[in-house]
Formats: C-alpha cells, structure tokens, sequence
C-alpha cells in the first residue's frame, strides 16, 4: 500500500512546487509583455514578487501604456507608485485618456493627485465631459421684504492643475450659494428677480467663484424660483407685537403705580381720622379741665353745645338721608 501512495505523493509534490515556481517566475506574464512589446526581464517579476508588489498589476499597466503610445513611463516609477500606496492602474488610465484628449497631463501631476485622495481618472473625465451640479435651495430676501428660494445648476469642468490643493465641489457650492443670497439682496424688488432671473446667474459668474477650487465653473443656471414668505411683513408684525406689549407693561406699570399710591392716601386718611377721634376723645376730658380750673364757665359750655348742634344741622341738611343724632 505504501509503494502505491509513492506517486500520488510525488505528483502532488511536484504540482504544488510547479504552482510556487510559476507563482514566483510568472512565465506566462513576462511572455505575455513580450508579444505586447514591452521588454521586462524575468528577474525583475521574480524580484517585484519579493517586493510584494503584484507583477500583474505593473506588467498590464505598462502593456496599456505601450499600446496608447507612452513611452515615458518606467517600470520603477510605477513600482513606486504602487508602494507609496497609489493606484496604478487609475493613473495609467487618467494618462491615457489625457493623452487622448490632447490634455496635459504629466506622469508625475497625475501620481501627486492620486497620491492627494482624489479620482484622477474620474477628473480627467471631468475636464472632457463637465459636470453638473444641482445646488440645494438657496433663501433669500429681496429689499423689498419678499423671500424668494432659488435653485440652480452649476456645469463645472475639473482644474488638472488646481486639483492638489484645490477646493472641492462643496467649496463650490457654499461660495454659489452665497453669490445668489448676495445678488437677490441687493436687488430693489422681487419681481426684478423673478422677470430677469439670468441676472442672477451673471453677477455670480463675475465673481470669479472657482478661485483656489479644483474646478473651473463654467455656467450657474437658474433652474428654479419660488416665492417664500413675506419677511418684511412678518418683521413689522413683530415689531408691533412687541411695541404692544412694551405699552401694556407700561400701562400695568402705572396702574401698579396708582393702586399703590390710593394705598398709601388710604393709609394716610385712615392716619388722620384715627388722629381726629382721639382728639374728639380729649375734648370733654379739656372741658372737664377747664372746669375744674374755672377757665370755662356754664355760658361758655352752653354755646359750645349751640354750636355743635348747628354743626349737626347744617350736617343734616347737606345729607337729608342721614339721621340727626
């Protein structure tokens, strides 16, 4: 039984040594270069295998380059590339397709915006075939107190050169948005807006909006206006609620004001005819006085007593309705 299993395991050994060979020493892709036209020595695959570079990855990028007629590109830039964490294959796809479309783009500009984080495949795209850019709706108040929300469609073409270190599309569109707040605002009426709308779209591209950004803005379109509330008309609402409730307070105030001072009259009056009883209280206690001391004779306590009953008369009359005492 041992001496049957002999070649089984023989062959499984070699098949396994023959995939690691293969694997190391791609034949078959350096083979594939060779027909293609691009000259790289089997060495140099079995070398960017140690590297833990990916031979296919290189080896189809130069394929692809050699066939669209780039000659510049070397093998150790696109290993570097790779290593410094890039990606080759968008790279070599962006330069072809500049290339194709007499755009100026540089092996080392389109590794440096690849590198940066951006899609420069996808930009170079973008320069061929702009881009269309639909703001969110934009509120803002004419002088005449109307709101008007405002949107628009903003065609932008990638900036190859501005696009490492350049602003993004949302740089774009605060700066579009603002433009518009900007262009309504200074409008004397919001029927001007509404009749003219391209106005709006030619004081915002005379702004030169896609300074330092990594596009180039190359129309703002109005694609829609709607009318929102009446601002000024809401201001003077609450302008009239709060003079309102100023006066009110006002008002309470000095109500508060006379409620206190009736109080203190009250108080007072109450003060005084405490003061008047306990002087009455003292009268016949000063007569008693007086009569002792014979400062007072009977005359005198008997006009005192007319007199008070003409007071009590003349009482009486003034106020039919209240008792004689």
């Amino acid at each position: 039984m041992e001496a049957y299993y002999i070649p089984i395991i023989i062959g499984v050994v070699a098949i396994i040594g023959l995939l690691i060979f293969l694997y190391y020493v791609p034949i078959v892709l350096w083979f594939s270069a060779l027909v293609s036209g691009v000259h790289i020595s089997l060495i140099q695959l079995v070398l960017m295998r140690i590297r833990k570079v990916p031979p296919s990855v290189i080896v189809q990028a130069m394929i692809e380059a050699h066939k669209a007629g780039l000659q510049k590109i070397k093998r150790d830039e696109l290993e570097a590339h790779y290593l410094a964490g890039g990606h080759v294959r968008n790279v070599v796809h962006a330069l072809v397709s500049a290339n194709k479309a007499n755009i100026n783009l540089t092996f080392q500009m389109a590794t440096a915006i690849d590198l940066a984080g951006r899609d420069v495949f996808e930009a170079v795209q973008m320069s061929v075939n702009p881009k269309v850019i639909d703001t969110p709706p934009v509120t803002a108040v004419a002088k005449d107190g109307i709101q008007l929300i405002a949107k628009a469609r903003v065609t932008v073409r990638a900036n190859i050169k501005q696009l490492v270190g350049g602003a993004g599309e949302e740089t774009v569109l605060a700066r579009v948005g603002e433009g518009i707040v900007s262009s309504i605002g200074s409008s004397d009426s919001h029927k001007t807006v509404l009749e003219n709308p391209d106005s709006i779209s030619k004081v915002v591209l005379e702004k030169g909006l896609d300074a330092g950004t990594a596009f180039e803005i190359l129309s703002i379109d109005i694609a829609d206006i709607d009318i929102g509330k009446n601002i000024g008309a809401v201001l003077q609402i609450d302008q009239a609620e709060a003079d309102k409730n100023i006066a009110q307070a006002k008002a309470e105030e000095r109500r508060a004001m006379a409620v206190a001072l009736e109080q203190e009259m009250r108080a007072k009056a109450q003060e005084a005819r405490a003061k008047v009883i306990e002087a009455e209280a003292q009268v016949p206690q000063a007569m008693a006085e007086a009569f002792r001391n014979g400062n007072m004779g009977i005359m005198d306590y008997v006009r005192y007593k007319n007199m008070e009953a003409d007071t009590a008369m003349r009482q009486s009359i003034a106020k039919p309705n209240t008792p004689q005492k």
